[in-house]
């Protein structure tokens, strides 16, 4: 019955971890595949509950640090680089409608007018800020 327990308890523990993708689970499949080898060894079940957590626990403070240290690095893009930058208005802006998009560096950006007031095609604007997936713009006095 021990070793069936402690299969069980790998495959869920590896299924949860497989679903989730965040390292929630892992030390405790790495505690119940050692738990396991000792019930094939034919260990007591007391001994077999301890190393779960002793080994669950030693697996967590190992790999935390390194854990923490790979996914707290976030992904730099350069995205942010066109603040500041004029582009020109592909499609009238109008922050009522929800519609609008600038050209700048080349791509195409969804738009809003900082001022909320309506910037028509082809007209010259920069861009004062990023805020989620549209760019705020302001029309470019050339100043």
């Amino acid at each position: 019955m021990d070793i069936a327990a402690w299969v069980i308890l790998l495959i869920a523990f590896i299924l949860i971890e497989i679903a989730t993708v965040n390292l929630v689970t892992i030390w405790f499949a790495v505690g119940a595949l050692a738990a396991l080898i000792c019930a094939l060894c034919g260990v007591e079940l007391w001994i077999q509950c301890v190393v779960f957590v002793a080994v669950s626990a030693l697996a967590l403070i190992v790999t935390k640090p390194l854990v923490r240290k790979f996914a707290g690095k976030k992904t730099v893009t350069n995205f942010d680089r066109i603040v500041g930058m004029s582009g020109i208005v592909t499609q009238d802006i109008d922050n009522l409608k929800g519609e609008g998009y600038v050209a700048v560096d080349g791509k195409e950006w969804m738009a809003r007018s900082e001022a909320g007031e309506t910037v028509s095609v082809g007209e010259k604007v920069k861009v004062l800020s990023i805020e989620g997936a549209k760019i705020i713009v302001a029309r470019d006095t050339g100043a």
